[in-house]
């Protein structure tokens, strides 16, 4: 397990852009959109391996007949609301993980290919304390096509009521930068940034 990308889920892209540019001070850039789910994103570069994306749905696209992944169906105002871990093997990931974290799912845009777990209801594992799973399978990781602006995670605390059974799932899992209290769910992540310290959460 790596981790792979933030998420800041909300109703309306331009919302959450502008509330993650604010808080960072700098811009993001163009994304794209995901036509099974309905949804359309833009994206920051936090160095090799890891970027923040900003979600919402896509009122230019069709209504999806199944709920949205990320629990977008009932997003509300931007806020940074889970986590995305990279697996090698994705199916020997889910054998062993909750069986909240939902069904492997096959997705693409353009020459990018991926497996992703979505729960059928399109909920968000533990509230989004606990990551979902990613697997890569084609085309050059999204971290590697955008602008190093300067920006890196140096920290994301992640809180949650039952956080020993979130971590007890996690074993594999090691990254000097998580952190994982006990309290009411909350996600809160730090970046050093060309202008300090800033922190969203």
């Amino acid at each position: 397990m790596e981790l792979d990308h933030l998420a800041v889920c909300c109703t309306e892209l331009d919302e959450g852009v502008a509330w993650v540019e604010a808080a960072l001070g700098v811009s993001l850039q163009p994304g794209g959109q995901h036509a099974r789910f309905g949804t359309h994103n833009r994206l920051l570069g936090l160095g090799e391996g890891l970027y923040l994306e900003v979600i919402a749905p896509d009122p230019t696209a069709p209504v999806p007949p199944h709920p949205r992944w990320f629990d977008l169906d009932h997003a509300g105002a931007p806020r940074l609301s889970n986590w995305i871990v990279r697996v090698d093997d994705l199916d020997l990931a889910l054998r062993t993980a909750p069986q909240v974290v939902g069904e492997a799912l096959a997705l693409s845009r353009g020459d990018l290919a991926w497996r992703i777990a979505v729960p059928p209801d399109g909920s968000l594992p533990f509230g989004g304390a606990y990551p979902t799973l990613i697997g890569w399978q084609s085309g050059v990781h999204p971290s590697r096509r955008l602008t190093d602006q300067g920006v890196r995670l140096t920290g994301l605390t992640v809180q949650h009521p039952q956080v020993e059974a979130v971590v007890g799932q996690l074993g594999s899992l090691t990254d000097p930068r998580l952190r994982f209290v006990a309290g009411p769910l909350h996600l809160r992540a730090v970046f050093l940034t060309p202008d300090g310290e800033k922190v969203l959460g």
